[in-house]
């Protein structure tokens, strides 16, 4: 009987069958060939070009067996390192999953005979974490790579800085609780002082039958009435509106300029604990400076920032290609819109805050900001770099709750 024909419906069934994965004790690593059944396995180990495949694994088996070892040992590394890097993971699901290219290294050509020989041996070497339960063998990838270290160490190191921080911020707090609780003393002790100078004394005697009150009102009041007479009491109050006038302006003045040396340690307090080394945040329009990425169009092209990832590292949407690109901080820069627009205040003591852009100086590098909401709502900002502003859209949540204020 002749061979079948390409289209006939026997090579077609040969075909669906040879399509899938095979039993892997009838596959042949050093010929790379599959038999359905044991029958073709023992006709294939007759064969001419099998003979001449063993006559030159014959001559070095033990390095041949090792190729294919740590073949099958990096290819399944490799497989865990992308598909389950930071997962507690069933042995036989990645194992499955590895299978699945009819092209992988079988398990019978390595040194390992099971798959929970291989299992062991990787929990052995400190390749993998290993655990066996009742369900089977569990296996968690340990990743050594030198950059993931590095991340990782560097994550370290900012989650030691932020606890820095909160440390200082909370220093600074009971500093200013002090500070407020010293000045509040200190202005207790001047009211009392006013009060025992402008305390009235009603002094009555009986000389002669006739009743006579002396008003003494602080020393000044009482030089008064010694040298022009109880008689010129109206000038005496004057007197004393005039001294009060004077105190009252004085007190008035005075506790401006101590608001305002308030205001500015209050500013100074912020900038230390709000200045930070990352100023990324959604809702952001910024600017790609990445000269890698000329040759694909986002050189100086603007998108919005709609993730942050690890504080450093955004994902931006260009606004005109519509593409998503993540792009680390350094590789960025902040926008500055119109007169008039909107921006973030994104380091600095008002960090976080929405603002209005009121005017730019080009020679400084500066722009005049006003605060909108909040609690610092009004208050304007002189002087503040280009670095820690930059220009924000309306997000749809945003557009949402703002026409639901303005149907309200």
């Amino acid at each position: 009987m002749g061979k079948n024909e390409f289209l006939t419906p026997k090579a077609i069934a040969n075909r669906i069958k040879a399509k899938g994965l095979q039993k892997l004790r009838w596959y042949c690593q050093m010929c790379q060939k599959q038999c359905r059944d044991e029958n073709g396995f023992k006709c294939h180990c007759m064969s001419e070009s099998h003979q001449r495949q063993m006559q030159v694994f014959g001559q070095n088996p033990n390095r041949i067996v090792g190729g294919y070892t740590e073949e099958f040992e990096s290819t399944f590394l490799e497989h865990m390192k992308r598909s389950h890097r930071f997962s507690r993971i069933a042995a036989t699901v990645v194992y499955n999953e590895y299978i699945a290219d009819r092209h992988h290294v079988h398990m019978n050509s390595t040194q390992w005979a099971t798959l929970t020989e291989f299992v062991k041996y990787l929990g052995r070497t400190g390749k993998c974490k290993v655990d066996e339960t009742p369900k089977g063998w569990f296996i968690t990838y340990i990743d050594r790579d030198s950059e993931t270290l590095f991340k990782e160490k560097m994550k370290n190191k900012r989650a030691k800085a932020d606890i820095v921080d909160e440390e200082k911020q909370e220093r600074e707090i009971r500093k200013q609780i002090e500070r407020a609780e010293q000045l509040m003393s200190g202005a207790n002790e001047v009211d009392k002082g006013l009060e025992n100078e402008d305390t009235k004394l009603l002094v009555r005697s009986d000389e002669g039958g006739e009743k006579k009150i002396k008003i003494s009102i602080g020393s000044l009041t009482k030089n008064a009435v010694k040298e022009r007479g109880e008689g010129s009491s109206r000038f005496v109050f004057d007197e004393v509106d005039n001294v009060d006038k004077a105190g009252k302006e004085k007190e008035r003045t005075g506790g401006g300029s101590a608001l305002d040396e308030l205001i500015k340690e209050e500013e100074k307090a912020k900038e230390r604990i709000n200045r930070k080394d990352y100023w990324l945040c959604e809702g952001i329009v910024v600017k790609v400076m990445s000269k890698d990425l000329a040759d694909k169009g986002y050189y100086k092209q603007k998108g919005v920032v709609r993730k942050v990832i690890d504080k450093y590292v955004g994902e931006i949407e260009m606004l005109e290609s519509k593409h998503k690109l993540r792009v680390d901080q350094e590789e960025l820069e902040t926008v500055i819109p119109q007169i008039g627009g909107l921006v973030r205040v994104v380091n600095g003591a008002y960090r976080g805050s929405n603002a209005r852009l009121l005017s730019v100086n080009t020679d400084k590098f500066c722009a005049k900001v006003q605060i909108e909401k909040g609690v610092y709502d009004g208050r304007v900002i002189q002087a503040i770099e280009y670095e820690d502003i930059c220009k924000i859209v309306w997000l749809p949540s945003q557009l949402y709750m703002a026409d639901f204020e303005i149907r309200r």
